[in-house]
C-alpha cells in the first residue's frame, strides 16, 4: 500500500492505495479512518481494482479545519469529485460507511456520471439532515413543535435534536455546540474510541442512553464500558492504530471531523431541500449489519428504501455484525464487495 496527500481544493486528504484497475473508493465515518478499510485493500488488489481508503476530512492525516462549513454537503461532495479528478477516473465504484455512507449516497444522487456502483452500509436519506426519504414536502403544520425524530421532512434537524435532548440524552444534540465534546473528549481518546466502537458494535449497548437526562451529562456518562481488547474483531495493535492516529493533533481537533459532521446537519437540510425528491438510480448494494444498533432510529427504512432506490441490486444483512460491518465481518463484507464491483464495472 501507498500513502499520498491530495490536494482536493484548498485542503489536502490523505488516501492509501493499493491495486491497479478499475477505482474503488472507500469512505469511513465516525469513529474512523481510511485504517476502517484495511481489510478490504488486499483483496480489492488482487481482484484487479485500485482501492483507495481517504482519511475523511478532519480525520487522520488529513487537513483539520475548525470552520463546520467546510464540512457541508456541497463541499463534501466536492473534495469527492476532486479525488476521482486526481485518479482520472470517469467514474468509480464508491462504498460509505456511517457518514462516509451519507457523502456516497449525495454522490450518487448529485453526480451520477461519476457513480459506476454504490455500496452503502446505512440507509439513504439518513444523514444528520435528511428528510427520511419522505420527500422534500412538510407534514406538520408551520406553528406545530419539533418531534423528536432524527430524519424528517419537517424542522431543522438542530430543533428535532434538541426535542430528542428533552427526553433524554442523544449525541446528536451534544455535538451541536461547540467546545463541550472537545474538553470531554480530548484527553480519554482511547476511553472513548473503545466505548464507542464497543457500543456501536453488534454486541453493544448503545441505546443505554435512553436511561440518562440530557442534563450535565457528557457522552462518556452515558456510553457502557467496554470489555478489554482484544474483540473478535479488533485486535490491541489494531486500536492502538485509531487511538495514534486521533491524539497526534491538536487536543481541541482530536475529534473535529466527526463533531462538524454532526454540526453541519442545519446547513445540510437546507442544501438537501433540491435532492429531497431525488431517487437513486445508480446501481446500488445495500450491505449492513444485522446487528447494527444505528437501525434504531428509522426502524421501517427498508419499505422506504424500496420505494426510492430504484437502482437497488441488492440488500443484504450479514450476521452478527454492526456498525463497523466491514470490520466486524470482512470475509462475507468482502465477498458482497466483490461481487458487486465486478458486476457493475464489467
Amino acid at each position: 500500500m501507498t500513502e499520498k496527500l491530495i490536494d482536493v481544493g484548498g485542503y489536502h486528504l490523505r488516501a492509501v492505495e493499493q491495486g491497479e484497475g478499475p477505482l474503488v473508493l472507500m469512505i469511513h465515518g465516525f469513529p474512523g479512518l481510511a485504517w476502517s478499510w484495511r481489510h478490504q485493500m488486499e483483496p480489492l488488489a488482487q481482484a484487479g481494482f485500485r482501492a483507495v481508503a481517504i482519511d475523511s476530512l478532519g480525520y487522520g492525516g488529513s487537513d483539520r479545519p475548525i470552520d463546520p462549513a467546510a464540512y457541508d454537503a456541497d463541499r463534501m461532495q466536492a473534495y469527492l469529485i476532486a479525488l476521482l479528478d486526481h485518479y482520472q477516473a470517469d467514474k468509480a465504484v464508491i462504498v460509505g460507511q456511517d457518514f462516509g455512507a451519507q457523502y456516497a449516497w449525495n454522490l450518487a444522487v448529485r453526480a451520477p456520471d461519476r457513480v459506476a456502483g454504490l455500496i452503502a452500509t446505512i440507509p439513504y436519506d439518513y444523514d444528520m439532515a435528511g428528510r427520511a426519504m419522505l420527500g422534500g414536502a412538510p407534514r406538520l403544520p408551520a406553528d406545530a413543535p419539533a418531534r423528536p425524530e432524527a430524519s424528517s421532512p419537517d424542522r431543522l434537524p438542530s430543533e428535532r435534536f434538541a426535542a430528542m435532548a428533552a427526553e433524554h440524552f442523544v449525541h446528536f444534540h451534544y455535538f451541536m455546540e461547540a467546545g463541550p465534546a472537545e474538553r470531554e473528549l480530548a484527553d480519554r481518546a482511547p476511553e472513548f474510541l473503545a466505548r464507542l466502537f464497543y457500543a456501536l458494535s453488534s454486541k453493544g449497548d448503545l441505546w443505554s442512553w435512553k436511561t440518562v437526562s440530557s442534563v450535565g451529562s457528557g457522552y462518556l456518562d452515558v456510553l457502557p464500558p467496554a470489555p478489554p481488547l482484544p474483540w473478535p474483531w479488533l485486535t490491541q495493535a489494531e486500536f492502538g492504530r485509531f487511538v495514534s492516529e486521533y491524539v497526534d493533533a491538536d487536543p481541541m481537533l482530536r475529534f473535529i471531523g466527526g463533531l462538524n459532521s454532526y454540526r453541519t446537519a442545519d446547513m445540510n437540510w437546507r442544501i438537501g431541500e433540491k435532492w429531497a425528491d431525488h431517487d437513486v438510480e445508480a446501481p446500488t448494494l445495500f450491505l449492513y449489519g444485522e446487528k447494527d444498533p444505528s437501525f434504531g432510529f428509522f426502524t421501517d427504512w427498508e419499505e422506504r428504501m424500496r420505494k426510492r432506490v430504484p437502482g437497488l441490486r441488492d440488500i443484504i444483512a450479514i450476521p452478527e455484525a454492526g456498525h463497523f460491518v466491514q470490520q466486524e465481518q470482512p470475509v462475507a463484507f468482502n465477498k458482497a464487495l466483490l461481487d458487486f464491483a465486478r458486476a457493475v464495472t464489467q
